[in-house]
């Protein structure tokens, strides 16, 4: 009997203890919680700029990229353009101000139907014309900024400094330097990067293949054909004329191998015995991607233009050249292939 009491007595002294147990879990876990060591943030002070110096075109949508090394420091980080000025240490407003800047909301794929379909993919928004990528530090320097704009070379150009935080600290990046170069509309070009000035050199074609000169029997090369790209006017065009070498217009037909529908990301074309045209979006190319209209690497639009003929003993000869190229500027444009030596051969034998 007395050790059935002491049984009852046990499990209550061990209920009661239990009890304490659960009522001090929250305690003990809070405590256990206190000890463990916590996961924080870290900035390595070994983080840097790879690049501090920085000198895009104006006149173009430059992304500045590839140019910040975290050393491991816990992402993300946010990074904040400050104190931007002149040379002279004044604050430099152009910098700060807020312009019409054209972006990208969806993406472009090259496959788009219509200049409509094009510039809905496009949104006009404020930006200041140069600025930081929030979390990766590129830096971007919208074709918004030109020569009217900002300060060029050979200015010394602006001076900022760089605010990059993460929870584990902060640092900020003293000095960097943005530098542009003056607008060049278009590439290629004979015009000095720093003054602007032209140096009247001719630009040529890209490649030439197989092109027989018309009174002289001898092979064409890149140097018998300058190429002039001109701005004349404001619209969205561009107008592709072919001079012989008395400065006569070349039937565009002559060249009946090119295909005209997918020479350029154009649309509307027109086509006549003395040019072809097109209603075009700018810049050309577009973005930096590969498309049927563009260079392997999409960095330049690229025209193929060839014919055939038949050659001694009924052979067929084929023939042309290749331009790559690159407008940066919206306007009515075009673009003049002149035969300076001697003429294409297009006739049969």
């Amino acid at each position: 009997m007395n050790s059935v009491k002491k049984i009852m007595i046990n499990k209550k002294q061990l209920t009661a203890v239990c009890a304490v147990f659960v009522l001090l879990l929250p305690v003990m876990f809070s405590a256990c919680k206190k000890l463990l060591p916590t996961d924080r943030d870290t900035f390595n002070l070994e983080a840097r700029f790879t690049q501090t110096i920085y000198k895009p075109v104006l006149g173009r949508t430059t992304l500045m990229s590839n140019n910040f090394d975290s050393q491991n420091s816990t992402l993300p980080l946010t990074f904040r353009i400050v104190n931007p000025r002149n040379n002279d240490g004044q604050v430099a407003p152009e910098l700060i101000k807020p312009f019409d800047v054209l972006v990208w909301k969806k993406a472009y794929t090259g496959t788009e139907q219509s200049l409509a379909e094009i510039e809905a993919k496009r949104a006009i928004e404020k930006h200041p014309l140069f600025e930081v990528r929030e979390h990766s530090g590129e830096f971007i320097l919208w074709a918004a900024a030109n020569n009217s704009v900002l300060k060029s070379l050979p200015d010394s150009g602006y001076t900022f400094d760089v605010e990059v935080t993460n929870n584990g600290g902060r640092r900020y990046f003293n000095n960097m330097k943005l530098q542009p170069y003056k607008e060049r509309p278009y590439e290629p070009n004979s015009m000095d990067a720093v003054t602007g000035a032209s140096s009247n050199a001719p630009i040529r074609p890209t490649t030439v293949l197989n092109m027989l000169g018309e009174r002289t029997s001898t092979a064409l090369t890149a140097n018998d054909i300058n190429v002039y790209l001109n701005r004349i006017g404001d619209g969205n065009s561009l107008t592709i004329r072919f001079l012989d070498s008395t400065q006569h217009v070349i039937n565009p037909n002559k060249f009946n191998l090119t295909k005209w529908e997918k020479l350029v990301h154009g649309f509307n074309l027109e086509k006549t015995n003395t040019y072809i045209k097109y209603d075009v979006a700018f810049p050309i190319p577009l973005v930096n991607i590969p498309t049927a209209y563009t260079t392997i690497d999409g960095r330049q639009a690229q025209l193929i233009f060839s014919y055939d003929r038949l050659g001694f003993g009924g052979i067929k000869e084929l023939g042309g050249f290749s331009f790559n190229f690159s407008i940066y500027q919206q306007g009515a444009w075009e673009i003049i292939f002149w035969f300076n030596r001697d003429n294409p051969k297009f006739e049969n034998e």
